[in-house]
């Protein structure tokens, strides 16, 4: 499972070995310091909730995309935009603070 983030033209691309067991404080780490290293504080935006919550809306998508993404994109989360993009992929958007858009998807992972 990939997951891309996106402040302006700035990315990050982290791989997930395990969708159902990975280390969300070294996760979170990686995602915090690329933000600070893009020049965004996004520490405020509850993404250590976002994101697992993502993960788990598209994992096993592989098979066809669980009720849980797309009732997860019509649900919405805080301030993000929450869109469920045809192939299981689950994107989050917010503009930020200093007027640069930060853009959050999640793949599911195909063999």
């Amino acid at each position: 499972m990939d997951i891309d983030i996106m402040i302006g033209d700035k990315s990050l691309t982290i791989s997930l070995e395990n969708a159902h067991r990975f280390d969300l404080a070294k996760l979170m780490e990686n995602v915090i310091n690329f933000g600070t290293n893009a020049g965004a504080d996004i520490t405020g935006l509850r993404i250590e909730k976002l994101i697992p919550r993502m993960i788990k809306g598209v994992a096993g998508c592989e098979g066809g995309c669980p009720s849980d993404a797309k009732g997860f994109a019509r649900e919405g989360f805080g301030n993000f935009n929450l869109s469920y993009v045809e192939g299981g992929i689950l994107k989050a958007e917010q503009l930020l603070d200093n007027g640069e858009q930060l853009q959050i998807k999640v793949f599911p992972e195909f063999d």
